[in-house]
């Protein structure tokens, strides 16, 4: 029994150093991998430095290289403004004298228009007067034979202003040069109406109408009282007179004759009361009235 307790001993022992001697191999084996763990560790973080330190700089190189470029195009920018705004200047400046000389052409082509027109205007109506001057010349130089047996002729020299014209056609023509604004064939047509066929059924429109002439077209208010007043003394019943009164007294007052105007409308008011000449009249009277002196306040 004893030595069977002391084998036991030995065996428990033994596994004990055994076991002893495993775990040291096992905690040297395990410090060497820590060790070689470490070695590792160290040598990735210095790897990982410097591949940090690589792209540190080259991140720092983009930077300097895109602040460098950012530069370059803010200058090349400023640059294109100004050479942009320096030619926009030469530009304007080299336009202005051409559309100031644009403008003066224009001017003066316009007014070169209006006068070769006026030209025109004056051209025919003193080519239309020399036709009628030529045409009573001829008339007078070869007066017309009448037929034998025939009448003489009775009316004045001159009479009718070309051959074959009657009264109905010197008067349309009167009245279209007159509303044409051609003033001086007009009046020399209404004149030669009235020359020739003083008693015809028109004559004292044509009278009128020439006053109107006078007033309108000539401008002589002088002449013109003279011409409303042979309205008025030849044809006093004619259906113009009242409108004939009235002109009259405008004329009056362009030729700054106001009293004798007044005193014009007023016979026109009471003559003719009902017509449309009498209600102008008045207005015209009552605008010709002094305002009335305001009443001093006691």
């Amino acid at each position: 029994m004893p030595s069977i307790r002391v084998f036991l001993l030995l065996l428990m022992f033994s596994s004990s150093a055994l076991f002893a001697q495993k775990t040291n191999d096992l905690i040297r084996e395990l410090q060497r991998d820590l060790a070689t763990m470490q070695q590792d560790l160290k040598s990735l973080n210095s790897k990982f430095d410097e591949r940090i330190a690589v792209i540190t700089t080259l991140l720092n190189q983009a930077l300097r290289e895109s602040d460098s470029a950012s530069k370059g195009v803010a200058v090349i920018d400023r640059e294109l403004k100004n050479a942009l705004k320096e030619q926009q200047g030469l530009v304007v400046n080299s336009l202005a004298p051409l559309g100031n000389k644009v403008d003066g052409l224009s001017t003066d082509y316009s007014s070169l228009s209006e006068n070769v027109k006026e030209l025109s205007v004056r051209l025919n109506k003193q080519q239309v007067t020399l036709e009628k001057i030529l045409t009573a010349v001829t008339t007078i130089q070869q007066p017309s034979v009448p037929p034998p047996g025939a009448p003489q002729a009775s009316g004045p020299a001159g009479c009718p202003p070309a051959p074959g014209v009657g009264p109905e056609q010197v008067y349309t023509q009167a009245m279209r040069d007159k509303d044409s604004g051609n003033a001086d064939v007009a009046l020399i047509e209404f004149q030669d109406y009235l020359r020739c066929w003083p008693n015809e059924e028109k004559a004292g429109d044509a009278q009128f109408y020439l006053a109107e002439t006078l007033y309108n077209l000539k401008k002589d208010f002088e002449a013109a009282v003279t011409a409303y007043d042979t309205v008025l003394e030849k044809y006093p019943d004619h259906k113009k007179a009242p409108d004939a009164m009235y002109m009259k007294g405008r004329a009056l007052m362009m030729s700054d004759q106001r009293v004798k105007a007044k005193q014009v409308l007023q016979e026109l008011i009471k003559i003719y009361p009902n017509s449309e000449a009498a209600r102008r009249a008045k207005g015209v009277v009552a605008s010709m009235a002094p305002a009335a002196t305001p009443k001093k306040r006691k």
